[in-house]
């Protein structure tokens, strides 16, 4: 819960700003859909990869290596690689569809903020005990770079962007500017 209720504020608070993206798979789903270009989408994914980066450190200096690790998305004991990419995919093409239908598209309610933490949250409660709930490269990158585990670090890539790149493709393609 905690984790989803700081997506909801975080992207409250920044909407106005950059669109809330605190995530490189909704950016890329910005991205492919038309909605931001990639020069922006550049700039998101630095800014993302460091907000990350200093977040784990900052965890590091308070708690132990071992803490970070522990609290770093990770692979459950009988989900393979690919079912983790397969299931990453999913709950991030929930979220980025979210994202477009209250957040992008205009003719979407305006609680934007409230969606995608809420669905954040789903979608950790469902794949937390299966991949960790990643949903956001992001989110792994920043430990895994603190404390050198890069243990099925592809994982929390390859499903996310491709969820992320398929929402945007879609919401684009079926749903952006029909009546």
């Amino acid at each position: 819960m905690a984790h989803g209720l700081t997506i909801a504020v975080m992207v409250s608070a920044t909407g106005h700003i950059s669109g809330g993206h605190l995530n490189p798979a909704v950016t890329l789903g910005a991205l492919v859909g038309g909605k931001i270009d990639f020069g922006d989408a550049l700039i998101y994914w630095a800014s993302q990869l460091a907000g990350a980066t200093v977040a784990a450190f900052v965890c590091l200096a308070l708690f132990s290596k071992e803490i970070v690790v522990a609290g770093t998305p990770q692979l459950g004991p009988n989900t393979s690689a690919m079912a983790g990419i397969v299931i990453e995919a999913i709950t991030t093409f929930f979220l980025v569809f979210v994202v477009y239908g209250t957040a992008i598209d205009s003719r979407g309610p305006k609680i934007g903020g409230l969606a995608i933490g809420l669905t954040i949250t789903l979608g950790i409660l469902f794949a937390g005990p299966l991949t960790g709930g990643a949903i956001n490269p992001a989110r792994v990158f920043g430990p895994a770079l603190a404390v050198s585990n890069w243990t099925n670090h592809y994982v929390y890539w390859i499903g996310p962007m491709l969820g992320g790149a398929l929402a945007g493709i879609t919401y684009k393609t079926f749903l952006l500017g029909k009546s």
